[in-house]
């Protein structure tokens, strides 16, 4: 069997790229159930899944300005799901970290995506959600191939 060509790797790579942006746009819907706003819910998910960091990481992380980052937290500090602690070794800097509130929430927003997409799978036929299963193996190795670009 020979190589996959340009042109259909070109075609799957557009279609992949489709299919994430509508299903984030989906996800966005059942994520409104957790009270966040996108941004609050993808931080508080960093810190609850990557665990603790510096608010400049988690920045970076997030991809916004530290003065965003602050605000973000303030508030999620506020409502109890987050915490800031002084950096053990370096004055001046803090960690920010989950709560077990902020825990809870996180995991019962997880269970909920995976529930939608649990129900989703169970609408498509047996062939397809052994397809899928399949996929998402091979998805999951192709996410670490372009986190690394």
């Amino acid at each position: 069997m020979g190589r996959v060509g340009t042109e259909e790797l070109s075609e799957a790579s557009r279609r992949l790229n489709s299919f994430a942006i509508h299903l984030l746009r989906a996800m966005h819907r059942v994520d409104a159930e957790s009270g966040l706003t996108s941004a609050r819910l993808s931080a508080l998910s960093v810190l609850h899944f990557g665990g603790p960091r510096t608010l400049g990481r988690l920045a970076r992380d997030e991809d916004v300005t530290s003065a965003t980052m602050s605000r973000l937290v303030d508030a999620l500090c506020d409502l109890g799901l987050t915490e800031r602690r002084p950096h053990p070794d370096h004055g001046g800097m803090v960690v920010v970290s989950v709560t077990e509130a902020g825990s809870v929430l996180m995991r019962a927003a997880a269970q909920r995506r995976i529930d939608v997409i649990v129900g989703a799978l169970n609408d498509l036929p047996e062939s397809e959600q052994r397809l899928v299963l399949r996929a998402s193996r091979a998805l999951g190795e192709l996410q670490e191939l372009v986190r690394e670009r």
